[in-house]
């Protein structure tokens, strides 16, 4: 369906997403919100990426391309040497490789990918 995405679009949603997520984590929210909204919005974010590197792939192939680079970084978690988790404690090495494995950042990531998938159909909608 789609013929090419706008690559400014999808800049300005990953850095939105960003933000979106970085607010999610501050004092002012809520404590369901620092703890569940992460996730997804990280996946959302994943998403938007990999729709920006592939502008001519198909929404489903994003959608898949993205769920397997979010399971596969939570997967990672269970590998616990010493470098790693030297780069886990920095700010930004937590924030992209995490800390710990759980089902339910899967779920999370699900969730956040079908987000993306959703809006984008909903983007292309628009377009037409």
């Amino acid at each position: 369906m789609i013929t090419s995405r706008n690559r400014t679009l999808y800049f300005f949603l990953i850095i939105s997403t960003i933000a979106i997520g970085l607010a999610s984590r501050g004092s002012f929210s809520p404590d369901f919100i620092k703890d569940y909204a992460g996730d997804p919005l990280y996946a959302l974010m994943i998403y938007w990426i990999i729709g920006f590197l592939f502008p001519k792939a198909s929404a489903l192939k994003v959608a898949l391309i993205s769920l397997i680079t979010c399971y596969a970084i939570e997967l990672s978690q269970l590998y616990q040497a010493d470098w790693i988790n030297e780069i886990r404690r920095t700010r930004l090495g937590g924030l992209v490789l995490g800390y710990g494995f759980l089902w339910s950042d899967i779920l999370s990531y699900t969730v956040g990918v079908l987000v993306g998938l959703s809006l984008e159909y909903k983007l292309q909608k628009k377009a037409r």
